[in-house]
């Protein structure tokens, strides 16, 4: 008898401690950005407005979504090592987690207070959620970004661990809040095509996963190469719907939620399908779905903006 055939050797389902698991702490990240870390991220999202773009506009500001690359970041002003920038504290409850499997599934992300141009911060975290998926585990984490001890964005990220499901556990929830994407069509539609080497100018944002620059990496995975960051893709999409819908007026900017669905590789046209779903208490809630022209893909699923009325709104 084999061991694939030997009842023993069977796949056992990772222990997994739920109730000890969640509400972990994670250390206290210092980190710290300036006026070129904003430049060189509006850059990597091919984001042109002067606003974004240019740090002698007037009206020069963060993009709303910059502190998503901050957990990657740390307070380096050199290349990082991703190795090492990626690494999983031992959480109680949880087996240890494989980073080869594990996949950026979610992402929520919601501006508190307007960002500062520069400055150093702290990143609180939390376990906030660990989900039975079958075939894999969902960890929710959830990231405070605080200035002086002020929250200024709160982010949850979903990251989806391969083959680690199966232990009993509870099941994900809906997510709060976000809509469904209407089956009619889009109110609006916004293209922002993405250039060649945009996943080497986005990584100098804080995220150096070789999966974004050398091919070899990609391909070994079945791709064609390398591809572009998801949260750059997510980026993206934000920046559409502000740059239609707000006026690209940050102070505007909410909340944004989205589901990755598949990569996207540099070259490619972006298509920010948009539908405006409610308003309410000044509130707009916007529907979208992002799309890869070319291939009429969908590369973000699920994906929900919501805007406040301002100056520049153009709801």
């Amino acid at each position: 008898m084999s061991a694939k055939q030997h009842p023993s050797a069977a796949k056992q389902p990772p222990k997994v401690d739920v109730a000890k698991a969640v509400g972990f702490k994670y250390p206290v990240d210092s980190v710290k950005y300036n006026r070129r870390d904003l430049l060189i991220y509006s850059a990597g999202l091919n984001i042109t407005d002067l606003r974004f773009a240019y740090e002698l506009d007037k009206n020069f500001a963060a993009f709303p979504t910059y502190p998503l690359v901050l957990p990657l970041r740390g307070k380096t002003d050199d290349v990082n090592s991703y190795a090492e920038a990626s690494k999983m504290s031992a959480i109680p409850g949880m087996p240890e987690i494989d980073l080869n499997r594990l996949v950026h599934g979610e992402q929520y992300y919601e501006l508190l207070a307007p960002l500062p141009v520069a400055g150093e911060f702290d990143l609180d975290s939390t376990l906030v959620g660990v989900w039975d998926a079958g075939k894999g585990m969902i960890m929710d984490k959830e990231t405070i970004l605080k200035h002086n001890g002020k929250p200024l964005a709160r982010m949850i990220s979903s990251a989806f661990v391969i083959g680690a499901g199966g232990f009993n556990g509870p099941r994900k929830p809906a997510p709060k809040g976000v809509v469904a994407t209407p089956k009619t069509q889009p109110d609006f539609i916004e293209e922002t095509p993405t250039y060649p080497n945009q996943a080497l100018v986005y990584r100098l944002s804080g995220d150096y996963n070789p999966l974004h620059a050398d091919p070899r990496f990609g391909l070994k995975l079945g791709m064609k190469g390398a591809f572009l960051h998801g949260l750059c893709t997510y980026g993206i999409s934000a920046a559409a719907v502000l740059k239609r819908l707000g006026g690209n007026d940050p102070s505007v900017f909410k909340s944004i939620y989205g589901r990755f669905a598949s990569p996207v590789y540099p070259g490619e046209t972006l298509q920010t399908l948009m539908w405006k779903v409610s308003e309410k208490d000044g509130v707009t809630t916007v529907a979208f779905t992002t799309k890869v022209k070319e291939r009429d893909l969908v590369v973000i699923s699920s994906g929900t903006i919501l805007l406040a009325a301002g100056p520049g709104s153009k709801l």
